[in-house]
């Protein structure tokens, strides 16, 4: 074309948890059976969303209001209901101007990075949810700064390292963190995000906190929700219903701001994420009408420790099946519904396979795994060979190597036959 139209960020937007589904449909259509452990979708994983949540979606879908537009920042009586919820937990407080919907956080991530000044940059974690990393690195147009996840220290973050990188990089504007965290399962005790906000406010930073996972958390007494401790400190919070109930479909997120008035230049930014929602007019009606009905329901919080109950029990499944498995380390998930497997460093390499005995599919994987990464090499052969379809931890931003696996199989027995196919193949792959 007569001028260069790509986007100089265009090259940053990697989501390998969707990518890596491209290679399985081929695949598929070469006749094998695939088993996708890629993606956090619980409803497709075979959990069955509570039918007292369906009666009150479908009641609300035979009112006519459900089908208007919301207000711009969404429905007026949903986020002073959830304005409520916040001020009733102590700390900071907010009002209902303070909630902005968003069609599902990548919506609302897509806001948050596209209209950060080019300049100004987030640092986040490695491993890093690929929405987050790609959309800061597209958004600056280099690769996303991070901050190091030990895995020898239940994968917490390294404050010593974040403080290192925000010292002497005068372009760090935020911090962002994932708590629970995704990929790896971690869950922040107080301590370490009261340092973390510590550093945002001895450096004049602004904080976005990843709280998707807030209501998976396994036990209660972890559970700390940042405007408990944000204090006086500019923060986005990003919270869905996704998860919860679970409805991934509904495409509904929404942010918690919180001190937008402690810093000008902060709540400027704030008024352009709501000036360019106004531009897309609003965000879907319906799901936005169903929290308050949802939340103030006495079953939600049965519901959500029922869950919660579930997952501690397949991570720690999860964990007996692959902590005794040498060459590699885990560290057991205390929220979300992941868990990571970690290489340990220099067991992989580029002649290591798995054999597979369809000649198609063997002919196909031995093509794909010319000059990739050593993980990615495995989760390719695992893909070939058992059909189990992860996610590579260098497709999180990472330079570490390993993969990340689900814990929302339903069906216990295809979960244990799942998990004893990665366990074998571990084995075979490093000793091939």
């Amino acid at each position: 074309m007569r001028r260069n139209i790509v986007s100089v960020g265009a090259g940053q937007l990697k989501y390998e948890i969707r990518e890596i589904v491209e290679i399985a449909k081929q695949l598929s259509s070469m006749g094998m059976e695939i088993i996708y452990e890629n993606i956090g979708d619980p409803v497709n994983k075979g959990e069955s969303v509570p039918e007292w949540i369906k009666e009150k979606v479908l009641g609300l879908a035979g009112i006519d209001n459900s089908y208007c537009y919301a207000d711009t920042q969404g429905e007026p009586e949903t986020r002073a209901f959830l304005a409520d919820i916040i001020n009733k937990r102590g700390g900071c407080r907010v009002t209902m101007d303070d909630i902005i919907f968003f069609n599902g956080l990548g919506d609302a991530v897509g806001k948050i990075f596209g209209f950060l000044r080019r300049e100004a940059r987030v640092i986040g974690p490695t491993p890093a949810y690929s929405t987050l990393s790609s959309a800061e690195a597209s958004h600056s147009g280099y690769e996303h700064l991070t901050y190091e996840l030990d895995p020898d220290n239940k994968w917490m973050p390294n404050i010593e390292d974040l403080e290192n990188k925000i010292r002497y990089n005068p372009s760090i504007a935020g911090i962002l963190l994932i708590n629970p965290d995704n990929p790896t399962g971690a869950v922040y005790p107080e301590p370490v995000l009261t340092a973390m906000i510590d550093l945002a406010r001895k450096y004049d930073l602004f904080v976005v906190c990843d709280e998707t996972y807030t209501h998976v958390v396994y036990d209660q007494k972890d559970k700390i929700h940042l405007s408990e401790i944000i204090g006086d400190v500019p923060a986005l919070s990003l919270r869905s219903i996704s998860k919860e109930y679970p409805w991934p479909g509904a495409r509904c997120g929404w942010l918690e701001v919180f001190n937008k008035e402690k810093d000008p230049e902060f709540s400027r930014y704030i008024q352009s994420l709501i000036d360019a929602k106004r531009l897309e007019v609003c965000s879907t009606t319906l799901p936005q009408m169903s929290i308050p009905e949802v939340y103030s329901d006495p079953r939600y919080c049965e519901h959500l420790k029922q869950r919660n109950a579930v997952f501690a029990e397949r991570a720690e499944e999860a964990f007996q099946f692959f902590s005794n498995i040498n060459g590699i380390k885990v560290n057991k998930p205390k929220g979300a519904f992941y868990m990571t497997i970690l290489f340990e460093e220099g067991v992989l390499n580029n002649r290591q396979y798995l054999n597979i005995q369809n000649p198609e599919v063997k002919s196909f994987i031995e093509r794909l795994t010319k000059d990739v990464a050593p993980d990615k090499r495995f989760i390719y052969y695992l893909l070939g060979a058992e059909g189990i379809c992860a996610v590579p931890l260098t497709g999180f931003c990472s330079t570490r190597e390993g993969f990340r696996i689900t814990l929302l199989e339903t069906d216990n027995e295809k979960r244990k036959k799942t998990w004893e196919s990665i366990q074998r193949s571990i084995t075979s792959y490093l000793s091939s």
